[in-house]
């Protein structure tokens, strides 16, 4: 099977605490290829997440590497085994990578936490806003293909269908009182976003607090995605971009946006008081 041209963040992911597992070990790319009965090239392809691995392969290499780590190395081995295309996959070709991995990372989240200083989150927008978002996110550069747009707002839209799973993840979201007033659409538009933010019977799981200008909130705090992974080593950070999606997996890094999630919470509005704060935004436009 040749290599993969364009793998996922998820599929880098794997290889990545695969080859964490390795380092721990003390193990050279060189010893654990020949353990598989091939060159350090293939252990590169795995780790890179350019070849797959089977489950079987998985536990071979961290009995291989002494790794001690069950439910690790059964989450990993969960990992490998995932052979079915999420639907996601229909947009390939027609939107960008990091859309597609921001569906995936979402799609198996146990729970979602954002901060969003500048709009609504993606996954809470209209889909009258979050045309109006996109087309002004891309205002200095050729306008996107009508194509394009219409299936950046389906996917935008679509993303939403974890919460209607049986058991959704829950999904607390922080939004700056900036990103409730900013003009990116028509009053109307920008009314309707509000309202739908400010009651969601429909999604029990989602929670919208907001940070009110009075909010003392330090300069480094900026817009990010929370995922948690079905441990907490398989966290992800995704950094919010216009033009693209970064994602952040090191433990160091993500002990610093768990603490920078405390810090929001403790001077955003309580949920209750967000819904009416939302409301009187929205009647004041």
């Amino acid at each position: 099977m040749p290599p993969r041209s364009y793998p996922t963040a998820r599929q880098k992911r794997l290889g990545t605490e695969l080859r964490r597992l390795r380092e721990k070990a003390g193990m050279s790319g060189s010893q654990a290829g020949s353990f598989l009965g091939g060159a350090r090239a293939q252990i590169s392809h795995l780790e890179s997440g350019r070849y797959g691995i089977s489950a079987e392969r998985v536990r071979r290499l961290a009995s291989f590497y002494s790794a001690t780590d069950k439910h690790l190395i059964d989450v990993l081995a969960s990992m490998a085994d995932e052979r079915g295309k999420g639907w996601w996959e229909e947009y390939r070709g027609t939107l960008s990578p990091g859309f597609l991995d921001l569906s995936e990372l979402e799609h198996h989240a146990k729970y979602l936490r954002a901060v969003q200083m500048l709009h609504v989150p993606g996954i809470l927008q209209t889909a009258e806003y979050a045309r109006e978002v996109m087309r002004n996110s891309v205002s200095s550069l050729p306008a996107l293909p009508a194509a394009e747009l219409k299936a950046r707002v389906e996917h935008r839209l679509r993303r939403r269908e974890i919460f209607d799973r049986p058991a959704p993840p829950a999904f607390e979201a922080f939004i700056h009182e900036a990103a409730l007033r900013m003009r990116y659409c028509e009053p109307e538009i920008m009314r309707a976003q509000l309202r739908f933010l400010s009651d969601l019977p429909q999604f029990p799981t989602v929670t919208v607090r907001v940070i009110p200008f009075d909010a003392r909130i330090t300069p480094s705090v900026h817009s990010f995605l929370y995922t948690g992974g079905p441990i907490p080593q398989l966290d992800t950070v995704q950094i919010d971009s216009a033009f693209d999606a970064g994602f952040v997996d090191a433990e160091s890094q993500l002990s610093r946006y768990r603490a920078m999630l405390d810090s929001v919470a403790e001077l955003a509005l309580s949920p209750d008081d967000s819904s009416k704060f939302i409301r009187r935004v929205a009647k004041g436009m």
